[in-house]
């Protein structure tokens, strides 16, 4: 539920085995054949790769399970729970599953497409007429758009969403009124791009049409069905003890459980075990659940719309709810395969289905990836096929050739320029010699990517791992469009193919716009509207204004439209052109706050130093902003104690943004101020704080 740039890079994002009982069925009669398969080679596999991911990929602790006709024939975990070592890690841990929870609100759309409740090219608007927008093209929004992505939304709305152990429905109760006052990014059915608002509008349509709340309509007619009983959503309420536990790198000790709020898009919580249950609704052995014409619509070729790159190994080809339905390597197998993956800010999960084998595997973790998460999946999988005969061996992982030299084309040069993506630029040099480089503006000391034109026209990596080449499609926007074959070590290898980037062209600004843009480059803005509860508090530092110094115009991919408002006009499919959202400035009471998809933020001239005394109040004020404050090197070093009620929090930060304190997460009596950082304190309004020296 995550802005992304990748090129030449690895998308970034103790295990006891106790066979059950229906690894003993599985033996006998695995497949109709009766072949006795005991999977013990996939069991040693997926053990070996579980404690990689403990070990070296940055996951805490991670959960898998493999099921193979409806038996669940392989199943463990690895890594560490709680701190102490009081509550091990079982098959009955829950985890947040992020996006992986789409599956379910894609399954209960069909479900109601199966009853003749739903049409899914029926405009939405049929069926919530409350839905509005003020671009006129949301009246053609339907449901099929919703689920494969093409609805034209920006993206998300996840304002009080990711909060501890707060499950406030605010994000869910809100988003019509936050889409009322937005604008469409593309036509509906333009083009699919990545948008978690169209599975939250899903849920809300799932409500109307199916006559209640989405956790009760899933618990009745997919969870309690399916046997999934270690499956529920923060609505549930569910028992915190039975969680994963969660820590964050920069902060010490163990995290409250993490709720998100906005459950069909990303907010459910379920096992492994569970999970491979839910995958048979997708291999045609539940179809009490949905039915088989409904499976096999949710599994087409949804994302082949006019604007996407051309065919490719690739990990995004959206179907219906699926993030892929020609998942690769499978693909190379001539096996079919589907998948859905999901990260929450501390939760990771995937689940790969094979429908025409009728297996699966579900895994998921606390830290890491969905990534690295799918990749122990197929890892599993593919020895699974290997032992019960379905291949024959392991096809070799694969590489676009290092380039083939050849004298480059001037026409090539025309392919320089200034390419955005969301939340970024990039810089892309072309010499006369066929020499690329590229270079980011946010992370301007890292070193260029060096690619060479090859013989085929296109750019690749020495290693020939990475191949490029520029697309000027039908809407006369021209593309970077990157393939590219990633290996992690053990763990095999990742394939990528999308429109990573768009080309924008500089702007020239009238000097008053340009003069208040000026006054605001390299400027902090402090987040104002986020519960006390969030998230946010922890991970998200300050966000910095910078204009672009190498595109004029532009506040990286926004332009800039006037003295107080920048848009985002990309238009890229799959994951680079996702979340878009613009800069609305405005002034209240002599001070400037900034709107940024529904957050409001204060200009970091706006804090004043803390004053640390023997005691002093600090109120929040009728709005419900929170209160900001910055740490002078006078105030560096003191000790303070803060007494506030139930419903408040405090956060400190060090000079360098990184949180050092956040008491939902840690009640001390006694907090030391660090000098050049910052304090924030947030709770309802008319919350007040007395703060005293110690």
């Amino acid at each position: 539920m995550e802005s992304r740039w990748i090129i030449g890079a690895v998308l970034a994002l103790c295990l006891l085995i106790t066979p059950c009982d229906d690894n003993k069925a599985a033996a006998m009669d695995s497949h109709s054949n009766k072949v006795a398969i005991t999977y013990e080679t996939t069991r040693k596999t997926a053990k070996e790769k579980a404690d990689l991911l403990t070990k070296a990929y940055g996951t805490n602790s991670v959960q898998y399970a493999l099921i193979d006709h409806g038996n669940i024939v392989v199943s463990g975990q690895s890594g560490n729970n709680d701190e102490q070592g009081q509550k091990p890690l079982t098959k009955d841990t829950m985890y947040g599953i992020g996006s992986t929870s789409k599956m379910f609100t894609a399954v209960a759309v069909m479900q109601l497409v199966d009853q003749g409740k739903i049409d899914l090219d029926t405009p939405v608007v049929q069926y919530i007429p409350e839905f509005t927008m003020k671009d006129e093209r949301y009246k053609q929004i339907t449901p099929r758009m919703l689920l494969n992505h093409s609805s034209g939304l920006n993206g998300s709305s996840m304002t009080n969403a990711f909060l501890f152990e707060d499950n406030d429905t605010y994000a869910h109760d809100t988003l019509l009124k936050q889409l009322a006052g937005q604008t469409l990014k593309a036509d509906p059915g333009a083009y699919s791009v990545y948008c978690n608002d169209g599975f939250t509008l899903a849920l809300i349509l799932i409500e109307r049409v199916g006559g209640m709340d989405f956790t009760s309509y899933i618990h009745r007619y997919i969870t309690e069905p399916l046997g999934m009983t270690n499956t529920k959503t923060p609505l549930d309420s569910p028992d915190t003890s039975k969680m994963a536990g969660l820590y964050h790198p920069t902060y010490t000790g163990q995290l409250p459980n993490e709720t998100a709020n906005v459950i069909g898009a990303g907010g459910i919580y379920s096992t492994a075990e569970d999970l491979a249950r839910f995958s048979q609704v997708f291999t045609g052995e539940a179809e009490e659940v949905l039915s088989v014409k409904s499976v096999t619509a949710m599994a087409q070729d949804e994302y082949k719309t006019p604007l996407w790159p051309a065919d490719a190994d690739n990990l995004f080809e959206y179907g219906l709810g699926w993030d892929s339905v020609n998942l690769y390597p499978f693909s190379e197998y001539g096996i079919k395969a589907l998948t859905k993956g999901g990260d929450t800010l501390f939760y990771h999960s995937v689940l790969v289905v094979l429908p025409e084998q009728e297996m699966a595997v579900a895994v998921v973790s606390s830290g890491g990836s969905s990534t690295i998460d799918w990749l122990l999946a197929n890892e599993i999988l593919l020895q699974a096929l290997k032992e019960n005969r379905t291949i024959a061996e392991f096809k070799p992982e694969k590489s676009y050739g290092a380039p083939a030299k050849t004298e480059m084309p001037e026409s090539m040069l025309q392919y320089s320029g200034i390419y955005g993506a969301t939340s970024s630029t990039i810089n892309i040099k072309i010499t006369e010699g066929g020499v690329m480089s590229i270079t980011s503006e946010l992370a301007p000391g890292n070193p260029a990517q060096i690619y060479e034109y090859s013989a085929d026209g296109t750019f690749r990596s020495a290693d020939g791992n990475v191949m490029i080449s520029f697309v000027t499609e039908k809407n006369g926007r021209t593309y970077l469009w990157l393939r590219q074959y990633a290996s992690l070590p053990a763990l095999g290898q990742i394939a990528m193919s999308e429109y990573n980037a768009e080309k924008l062209q500089p702007k020239d600004l009238p000097s008053e716009t340009k003069k208040a843009w000026i006054q605001r480059d390299g400027k902090k803005y402090y987040l104002l509207n986020e519960k006390y509860t969030s998230l946010i508090y922890l991970v998200l530092p300050p966000i910095q204004l910078n204009v672009s110094k190498q595109l004029p115009g532009y506040v990286l991919d926004k332009r800039i439209t006037g003295p107080n408002t920048a848009v985002s006009e990309l238009q890229i499919p799959g994951q680079s052109g996702r979340d878009l959202s613009g800069y609305t400035f405005f002034m209240q009471d002599g001070v400037e706050y900034l709107n940024l998809g529904g957050s409001i933020l204060v200009n970091e001239d706006a804090l004043k130093p803390i004053y640390v005394a023997k005691k002093s109040i600090v109120t929040i004020p009728s709005s419900g902003y929170a209160k900001w404050y910055t740490i002078s090197d006078k105030n560096g070093g003191k000790i303070v104690k803060v007494n506030m009620s139930s419903n408040a929090s405090f956060t400190v930060y060090d000079a360098k943004g990184t949180c050092t304190y956040f008491s939902v997460i840690g009640g001390k009596d006694q907090v030391e101020l660090p000098a050049g950082g910052s304090i924030v304190f947030a709770g309802d309004a008319g919350t007040k704080f007395e703060i005293s020296a110690q």
